[in-house]
């Protein structure tokens, strides 16, 4: 059972340094961290850059940073923030925070900010929107609600959805917003015929957005940086509020995200960053590896402390992964060593096409099942795309290998949830176009795309939102009278609920 430490009171004379290190909670909670690990719990003030290899132990170093914060009295939980790539990474930080220095009631973290960029600015969102013209019940769209949105825009600017999808129309736009582009300045750089048909429709998108009270995922981090700029005030307010930023996997940052910290971090200068440049994997959505690599030119005496003890990996696939990675231009130095033994060999298997791929692969699990005893639950396949999935489970079958797929289809993505959510944002935020877009005709209610056209038509000519047109049906002429009569049965239904 892991020990609850009660948290000191906030004072504005914090204590020496030197004896709430001798604490008892700041020991209980320094125990068990290697010498480097140590270090960075300890480097509590200014800027820090923690280098952190894979495997070297970097979300205990952070979680024991966080609450090593707490139990010193340094800070209370509301002032310190904490920004992860993913939910369940955030979820286990808190965790691991809560079980240190939580309490028995969980109230020694009680204000504490701990989510993922996009959470984390949605809920700052909610609470301002107003000062950037939304209401606070805006809507979130998706990547399948932008997509819908964008086939409208086509097909009112005449692009042809066949030639340019609406995909790759907002997976262009939304590089674009990652790198904090408006409109108008994409539309001066736009090369290539894709990219051209973005820079048409990306201003009407932002348009249809708006009129919606929506935002989309990237909004979720710029609308953020337009508040902070426009409103000094309440810049000031979570400045001060946020005294300790902290970063997880701050390689995989974004302009926007990268700009963020800036903002929040200017006044104290608290900011705790935690990355590896070598883990750096996602610059096709719009991450910049330079983030880290010029950390200490944006934030002079910066301290870096480098985590170089792998505690997962073998020696030979930690030699064998530096192989790799030593090849890399411009990185970060550091020198990765483990503990552990050396290991089995790792084996390089070539094959001649991805047939003959999935049987060497089927036939080598087959073999050590057989010859060693392995549990077939001892094996894991990983591959690059779902796409390659395919290859292997045929194989897997027809030798009667028991396997499973992990992941696959989201909870949320599934289609009778995204109806279910889809209406109730509509209840919610009647404005939300691609909601009422997805749940008009589903259940079919006699509102076929003829009708639903018109009545998007209507709207487009008279300036409306698409459920002022609803609202409006008994007017628009070219509707029969059933198709008005369906269009306004299902008015009336939302309004039911909504009231």
């Amino acid at each position: 059972m892991s020990r609850q430490i009660t948290l000191p009171p906030r004072s504005e004379q914090t204590a020496d340094a030197s004896r709430a290190a001798d604490s008892k909670e700041a020991t209980h909670i320094l125990a068990g961290l290697n010498e480097k690990q140590r270090e960075a719990v300890e480097t509590t003030d200014g800027p820090v850059l923690i280098i952190a290899g894979p495997g070297s132990g970097k979300t205990r170093t952070l979680t024991h940073r966080i609450a090593y914060l707490l139990a010193t009295g340094r800070a209370t939980p509301r002032e310190v923030l904490a920004l992860t790539f993913t939910n369940k990474a955030a979820r286990e930080m808190k965790q691991r925070v809560e079980a240190l220095v939580g309490g028995p009631d969980g109230r020694g973290v009680k204000g504490l900010w701990m989510g993922t960029f996009h959470s984390t600015f949605a809920r700052l969102l909610r609470r301002e929107a107003d000062k950037l013209g939304y209401s606070q019940d805006f809507s979130i769209y998706d990547t399948s609600d932008a997509k819908r949105i964008i086939r409208d825009l086509c097909g009112r600017l005449d692009i042809d959805a066949k030639q340019f999808k609406p995909r790759a129309l907002q997976r262009k736009i939304s590089s674009a917003k990652n790198q904090m582009l408006a409109p108008a300045e994409y539309e001066t750089i736009a090369r290539g015929r894709v990219q051209e048909m973005a820079a048409r429709v990306f201003g009407p998108y932002q348009q249809a957005l708006r009129k919606a009270n929506a935002m989309d995922f990237d909004d979720l981090l710029l609308r953020p940086i337009d508040l902070f700029e426009n409103h000094p005030d309440v810049l000031e307010k979570y400045q001060e509020r946020w005294r300790y930023v902290h970063i997880d996997e701050y390689q995989d940052t974004n302009k926007a995200q990268y700009t963020l910290a800036q903002q929040l971090s200017a006044r104290h200068k608290n900011l705790c960053v935690v990355g590896d440049d070598a883990q750096s994997i996602y610059a096709f959505r719009g991450a910049d590896i330079e983030n880290i690599l010029s950390f200490q030119r944006d934030y002079s005496g910066a301290t870096v402390v480098r985590l170089e003890q792998n505690y997962r990996s073998t020696g030979r696939i930690l030699q064998l992964a530096d192989s790799v990675i030593d090849q890399n231009d411009g990185q970060l130095d550091k020198e990765l060593w483990t503990g552990n033994d050396e290991g089995e060999p790792v084996v390089v298997m070539e094959a001649l096409s991805e047939k003959d791929e999935a049987q060497k692969i089927e036939r080598r699990i087959r073999n050590l099942h057989v010859r060693d005893g392995y549990a077939f639950s001892d094996f894991a396949i990983l591959y690059r795309t779902n796409a390659q999935s395919r290859a292997l489970e045929k194989e897997l079958r027809q030798g009667d290998l028991p396997y499973r797929i992990i992941g696959g289809t989201s909870f949320y993505q599934r289609k009778e949830i995204k109806d279910v959510l889809a209406y109730l944002k509509l209840v919610v935020n009647p404005s939300d176009a691609a909601s009422l877009r997805r749940v008009i005709n589903y259940p079919k209610r006699g509102i076929g795309q003829k009708t639903q056209e018109r009545v998007f038509d209507y709207a487009s000519e008279h300036g409306l939102t698409l459920w002022q047109a609803v609202e409006d049906v008994q007017a628009i002429s070219t509707l029969s009278t059933r198709a008005k009569n369906a269009v306004e049965k299902f008015g009336f239904l939302i309004k039911k609920y909504a009231a």
